[in-house]
């Protein structure tokens, strides 16, 4: 159990106390003990509104609550409990207590940063399922450095999660990815075409040609139209999927399933629709099937089978939730673009219908990304004058600073993305700060081998030594334990809120309260004792960061 959450034990105990006391009167719902770290040391170690909270409940004021509640408070945490204002209480926690706790995380070692398993029901997160017509754009890699950490995040957090990427590869695009490679592979091999109206410009598309032109040359030239294009649009896919689970993989990004849409087609279409017009959610109009989801809060009812009894995408998205709720996933959590908003409702309609829990469905929303060198706004791949493609973003700045630029802030705001920022080697850089605190950490330890005081890969307890933490005092001393602290609280909430900007706000804060610690306490030339106790305390930091950085998929370098 973490300090913080002893604290509010001891909290709630001593409310109990009170009302079992009658010095507290219950008559409604009590909140949780919320707890905070004070802006000023003077005002003590966590501190807590409680009392205030609670005022009405108990038909009290705040300060004879808090004072009821000082009263009973049974603990060995405390130095002492002060009552501030109107009822605010502030803790002090005895000097032993911060050592305790750090020594529980420095036995922890390399299981620090991974909470008890919740043994909850599994959570399915689909993210990116961009088509396999093109390259993954920077909109792309918002979402899946977003997707993927939060995928760690909430594993570290104790949940049980399977991360899934729905491949949209049934339907009309599929039809032009054939037309395009088609009409690309006639040219390229000195035929005259005219290109499909409606086909896909881009480079990638002449690159993927001159690939399968590479592997089979020109055999499939004069065979019979449509079956030139049925084995070039195989080709095509089979390319187009093998560029982008590249990326991905360059990226970092993994998944656990890989959904073909294919697999939808007929059967679980046709099932889904049976079902729907078995419970009346579905009626027939010009010859059309239509979903009544205006019922359900949408603005309009929607059509799933077109009068040629073609399927909408609707119909395939229908299908394929009720296959996510039928593998009996707990709770389903999609990202999915800001322009697609308006299609939660008749989603969430069509689960209803099926007799589903829609509120087990959460759709996180990603924000548009804008790209910006020299202070200008860039919009255009200089090759192939379309979309700016990930690749070309991870070549520029790397897959670090790409991957935490884009979790620096909250998915459902609107992210400017500075290259030069990303691409600089300086302290105004965020991930490069973050990772020179992890590099030198590494380098103290080096250097603190060299001076025989730890050996490199091997802890203190193997030696035989024990850090005396005690020694450690100091205002920035104490300020890193306790920035230490808080990281189980920061993964949880970062879990619980779907957060992982929360993380990368917070590795860049232990970075920085790092470096005070570095600027204002030694390492070497010390008395031996506080030199061991310091290195200990670098190696949870150094830990930390680390395994900060790994649910975010940035990398921890040891050297820079």
């Amino acid at each position: 159990m973490q300090t913080k959450d002893k604290i509010a034990a001891a909290v709630k105990a001593a409310v109990e106390a009170a009302m079992n006391d009658g010095a507290l009167k219950f008559s409604d719902a009590l909140p949780e003990v919320g707890l905070e770290v004070p802006p000023k040391k003077e005002f003590g170690d966590f501190a807590t509104n409680f009392a205030m909270q609670t005022a009405k409940i108990f038909r009290t004021s705040p300060r004879k609550i808090a004072e009821e509640i000082k009263a009973r408070i049974s603990s060995d945490l405390f130095e002492r409990i002060e009552i501030a204002g109107a009822g605010f209480m502030n803790f002090y926690l005895r000097p032993d207590v911060i050592y305790r706790a750090l020594k529980e995380i420095y036995d922890a070692g390399e299981n620090f940063g991974h909470l008890p398993n919740k043994n909850n029901v599994t959570i399915q997160i689909e993210y990116v399922s961009a088509n396999p017509t093109g390259l993954l754009h920077v909109g792309h890699g918002r979402g899946a450095a977003a997707g993927s950490a939060i995928v760690n995040i909430m594993r570290a957090a104790g949940y049980n999660v399977e991360s899934e990427y729905y491949i949209n590869d049934a339907g009309n695009q599929m039809d032009k990815l054939s037309l395009s490679v088609n009409a690309r592979y006639l040219e390229l091999l000195g035929e005259k075409i005219d290109f499909p109206e409606d086909g896909y410009l881009g480079a990638d598309i002449i690159d993927t040609t001159k690939r399968i032109i590479a592997r089979h040359g020109k055999k499939f030239l004069n065979l019979p139209d449509d079956e030139r294009l049925k084995i070039l649009g195989d080709l095509a896919y089979a390319d187009k999927m093998f560029e982008l689970q590249k990326d991905l993989e360059n990226f970092r990004v993994h998944f656990d399933v890989w959904f073909s849409e294919r697999t939808l087609h007929p059967d679980k279409i046709n099932a889904a629709i049976e079902t729907l017009k078995a419970s009346g959610g579905i009626y027939d109009r010009d010859g059309a099937l239509w979903l009544a989801s205006s019922k359900f809060g949408d603005d309009k009812d929607r059509v799933v089978i077109r009068e040629n009894g073609e399927p909408t995408y609707l119909a395939a998205d229908i299908a394929y939730h009720k296959n996510k709720f039928d593998r009996g996933f707990g709770e389903l959590i999609n990202l999915w673009g800001a322009d697609h908003h308006g299609y939660v409702a008749r989603v969430k309609a069509a689960m209803k219908m099926l007799g589903y829990d829609a509120d087990k469905l959460k759709i996180i929303f990603l924000q548009m990304v804008s790209l910006f060198r020299s202070g200008e706004a860039v919009k255009m791949s200089k090759r192939a004058g379309t979309a700016i493609p990930l690749r070309e973003l991870m070549e520029e700045v790397g897959t670090d600073a790409a991957r935490y630029f884009f979790l620096m802030r909250s998915t459902d705001s609107q992210l400017d993305f500075d290259l030069d920022l990303a691409k600089s080697q300086s302290a105004d850089n965020p991930v490069y700060y973050i990772q020179y605190a992890h590099a030198r950490i590494c380098s103290i330890f080096r250097q603190a081998a060299e001076a025989g005081l730890i050996q490199l890969g091997i802890r203190n307890e193997e030696l035989g030594i024990e850090p005396k933490f005690s020694l450690m005092n100091s205002t920035a001393e104490i300020d890193l334990m306790n920035k230490i602290f808080e990281y189980p609280e920061e993964i949880e909430k970062a879990a619980a809120e779907y957060a992982p900007q929360r993380i990368a706000r917070y590795v860049y804060d232990l970075a920085s309260t790092f470096s005070s610690f570095y600027r204002d306490c030694r390492i070497l030339g010390v008395e031996k004792d506080l030199a061991i106790a310091r290195l200990a305390l670098l190696e949870v930091t150094q830990h930390t960061i680390k395994h900060a950085l790994n649910l975010l998929g940035v990398s921890a370098p040891d050297h820079m």
